[in-house]
């Protein structure tokens, strides 16, 4: 049964004797009568007809906030109601003692938390790029912290729906979906390993739950744009290192991420070559230095020391990392909304609409993820040296875009 919200309701709330037990009628899904004199007792009906008593209980300190539980007493019909009630009394006595009888069932079980399950899936492919590996965690520092000593068998399929729409109003549907999604690649090995582990976000899913339509954010022309991006810039009082990091990405779409990790050996100020070796696509990405690319990097490894071209003492990475809390000023100062990415958007759209160059050239110089459709197949990977001219013809139409001509 569900109400005007959408959410699951007991059918029934009785006192659970063998005849109101024997009357519970199976439904289309799984639902859970409670019984109404020992609240957290209760038995789960299938759709299949098999019943099962239950606990539910909070563990730990905390009242409503604290991590809901439950334990399965035994299926009805290997067991009376009368001696479900007994072991459920002692179950939720044990609570009250502050015992975890989940917890400790799980850890009998080897059921690790989701916490040591995430370990474990990380390393299983050691060769995330970095910026994979710093979103994954980020993502499970902010928004599942809170689920990270709970054993996997823990976490309920409401528990991922009622996540997923925290997240999503809190955080926004990119990073509701990319969560979930991690949860539910997390869950994929333990399933195979303990026999009726069920993955919860899988079971959101299958009932009904869906995960965001992907949308991105396009934005007007460049002509418009990139002189308000660069008035904001220029106006938002920003530290020179900060703002250079936005400039290179102005004049060469690359990706938030491969700039501030820039180290110095991987800028060739002899050659003209900038080599990025952790990229989005896993392919290492040379690019020419343009005139404009020239005159910012001259700045930055002429100030400081270190490996990092952008340091920052006060990050973890010993790099510079956290950009988005200048978008909004940037966004004031220059009159239009301002996010990284429209930087890469942008000089694509220059080179391929303002400058109508091939669109294979135009992936290779932003490293896009390349189809392996026939031409492509047989046709010989862009050079460094190909790429120069086309690359400074982009360079200098964002300037004169940027100046109004």
């Amino acid at each position: 049964m569900e109400n005007n919200t959408g959410k699951r309701i007991a059918r029934v709330r009785t006192t659970l004797t063998k005849r109101t037990v024997e009357a519970l009628k199976p439904g289309d899904k799984s639902w859970i009568a409670w019984d109404e004199k020992l609240t957290g007792f209760g038995v789960r009906v299938q759709p299949s007809g098999m019943k099962s008593f239950i606990v539910n209980y909070r563990a730990g300190e905390g009242g409503r906030k604290a991590p809901n539980k439950r334990v399965v007493i035994g299926r009805y019909g290997r067991i009376a109601p009368d001696q479900a009630r007994r072991l459920a009394q002692d179950l939720l006595g044990r609570v009250a003692r502050g015992e975890d009888p989940a917890g400790e069932r799980a850890d009998a079980r080897g059921v690790p938390t989701l916490a040591r399950a995430f370990e474990i899936y990380m390393a299983a492919n050691p060769d995330r790029a970095v910026n994979t590996v710093r979103l994954y965690r980020q993502n499970l520092r902010v928004n599942l912290s809170d689920w990270l000593k709970r054993p996997l068998d823990a976490i309920t399929r409401q528990d991922a729906e009622d996540r997923f729409n925290l997240i999503t109003g809190k955080h926004g549907w990119s990073a509701a979906n990319q969560t979930l999604s991690m949860l539910r690649s997390i869950y994929c090995r333990p399933c195979v390993d303990f026999e009726g582990l069920r993955n919860p976000v899988d079971l959101w899913l299958a009932a009904g739950g869906r995960f965001h339509r992907k949308r991105r954010r396009r934005i007007s022309s460049p002509a418009e744009v990139l002189p308000r991006w660069r008035k904001g810039i220029e106006a938002a009082g920003l530290e020179p290192e900060i703002r250079d990091i936005f400039l290179i990405g102005i004049y060469t779409g690359m990706r938030r991420g491969e700039i501030v990790s820039l180290r110095r050996e991987q800028v060739d100020m002899e050659r003209r070559v900038l080599r990025v070796e952790e990229t989005k696509t896993g392919e290492p990405l040379e690019l020419p230095i343009t005139r404009q690319l020239t005159a910012i990097l001259d700045r930055r490894l002429a100030d400081g020391e270190g490996p990092w071209v952008f340091p920052s003492p006060r990050s973890g990475a010993g790099h510079v990392s956290d950009l988005a809390r200048f978008y909004g000023e940037i966004s004031e100062k220059g009159g239009t909304r301002f996010w990284f990415h429209g930087l890469r958007n942008a000089f694509i759209t220059v080179a391929e609409r303002e400058l109508m160059l091939p669109r294979s050239l135009t992936k290779r110089l932003v490293n896009h993820a390349r189809p392996q459709d026939v031409t492509e197949g047989y046709a010989a990977d862009w050079s460094v040296g190909q790429l120069r001219e086309p690359a400074q013809r982009i360079a200098d139409r964002i300037d004169e875009l940027i100046q109004g001509s």
